[in-house]
């Protein structure tokens, strides 16, 4: 079997088109899903007994249900209670509700490893119980688990392609295009596997440059 990857390679502006996509999903789903995971670790550790149960649903909903029947649900069901979306609203919003089930107990993992002593301390000085969370549990939290949130959210990222199903045009969604049009399936899925790894290293890199500096500052937690 010869392989014709120019064949692939002349498309070259729609592949990029669909990374830049890829990342523009990946991107947005990363920062409100974290911010969505940061909420629930909050409800489920610090949170009053009335809300305990009700993101502890939403949690093991979202976890043990896969990734595409959330996106159909978004995209299909949603129209019928007269919400349409267009297919990238609807695959931020799945990966948004996929990434903060799974970034909500990293966090509370985070969060409930913060000692004990340490919060009666801040709260000794007169701190309000948003100063100690913000200040006080927050960073060295998300410190010592942000190794695993970086995975969550690359995971994510990848999971992606499957919104290709949806019309969204992102990475998988290119190839099957170029596929489709010069019947080169194996060279179109090469050429994709290749980016969907070079996205997957460049954002792991982004993501672990940019947590201590920009997210919660080098703690000393982070950086055993």
């Amino acid at each position: 079997m010869k392989l014709e990857f120019a064949d692939v390679l002349a498309y070259w502006p729609l592949l990029l088109q669909g990374a830049a996509l890829t990342l523009a999903l990946s991107a947005v789903a990363a920062a409100l899903g974290l911010a969505l995971g940061v909420a629930c670790g909050w409800a489920r550790a610090w949170g009053p007994a009335w809300l305990r149960p009700i993101v502890g649903a939403y949690v093991e909903l979202i976890r043990n249900t896969p990734f595409i029947v959330q996106l159909f649900f978004v995209f299909f069901g949603l129209p019928s209670l007269g919400v349409k979306l267009t297919p990238e609203v609807a695959s931020v919003i799945a990966m948004v509700l996929n990434l903060g089930a799974y970034a909500a107990e990293i966090a509370r993992a985070g969060m409930e490893a913060t000692p004990r002593g340490q919060i009666e301390a801040a709260r000794s000085l007169a701190l309000t119980e948003a100063q100690v969370f913000l200040r006080v549990v927050m960073p060295p939290a998300l410190g010592r688990v942000w190794p695993a949130m970086v995975s969550q959210i690359v995971i994510v990222m990848l999971g992606s392609a499957v919104c290709g199903q949806i019309a969204a045009q992102e990475l998988s969604y290119t190839a099957n295009l170029i596929q489709s049009r010069n019947f080169r399936a194996f060279e179109s899925f090469i050429v994709a596997t290749a980016l969907y790894l070079l996205l997957a290293v460049l954002l792991r890199q982004v993501l672990n440059h940019i947590g201590p500096r920009w997210i919660f500052g080098r703690t000393p937690q982070a950086g055993r």
